[in-house]
């Protein structure tokens, strides 16, 4: 990595905010209503990162998950609905979050977030969880556009930033979040404090791992 103009691209759930439980409890109520039982809310942190077609399929027990086409979109449709009356209930940034971002600010380090949650979902969590900051793009699971691990989205945002991608660090969470990072040729970085373990996430490409956000300005 070059000492010229850095970005950083962080994934959103279980990275910049906590939201597993608002996602918990929505996929709770839609397997609750048709008459499965509820997961507990720790389960949840192997079902997230993958978009939320995936999340609705897996959440199902093996031999009733709905079948690709009609049956996955209106379930679908059912939790889109349950978490668009859950998605404020409990989340919030992690802690120190803030304060990362107000020093990156600072020290003219351009950053924004690429996500498979949907986009509108996205757009809607960080203006409401982290307003206030110059957000270079803000991405997440958009019709025609592949999702992570495939690197194109995370291009875009590098791009958007006019910063190489070999500049650009990637901070995630999760297995998906290291293998994007690789895939686009950026410095993949992993989250202690997020739904996955740490294993996971060296497995996948880590080159460091951060036990507090604050930790990333020894990397820049």
């Amino acid at each position: 990595m070059s000492n010229e103009k850095k970005a950083v691209i962080f994934d959103l759930d279980g990275t910049l905010l906590d939201t597993l439980r608002d996602l918990a409890e929505s996929g709770n109520a839609v397997l609750q209503a048709r008459g499965f039982d509820p997961h507990p809310v720790d389960a949840y942190r192997t079902f997230i990162g993958n978009g939320m077609t995936n999340l609705v399929r897996d959440i199902f027990p093996e031999g009733h998950r709905p079948a690709a086409g009609d049956e996955t979109d209106a379930i679908l449709a059912e939790y889109r609905e349950a978490y668009g009356r859950n998605w404020q209930n409990t989340t919030k940034p992690f802690p120190g979050i803030a304060e990362l971002l107000n020093e990156l600010r600072d020290r003219g380090v351009s950053f924004g977030v690429m996500s498979n949650k949907a986009h509108d979902f996205t757009v809607k969590c960080v203006d409401v969880f982290l307003p206030g900051w110059n957000w270079n793009s803000v991405l997440g699971a958009r019709e025609g556009v592949p999702k992570k691990p495939d690197p194109t989205a995370a291009l875009e945002v590098a791009a958007a930033s006019g910063v190489e991608p070999s500049d650009c660090f990637f901070i995630g969470d999760s297995d998906v979040d290291m293998m994007t990072a690789v895939n686009a040729g950026m410095y993949a970085v992993g989250v202690s404090w997020g739904f996955r373990p740490v294993e996971e996430l060296l497995q996948h490409g880590a080159r460091s791992i951060l036990n507090a956000p604050e930790d990333l300005l020894a990397l820049l």
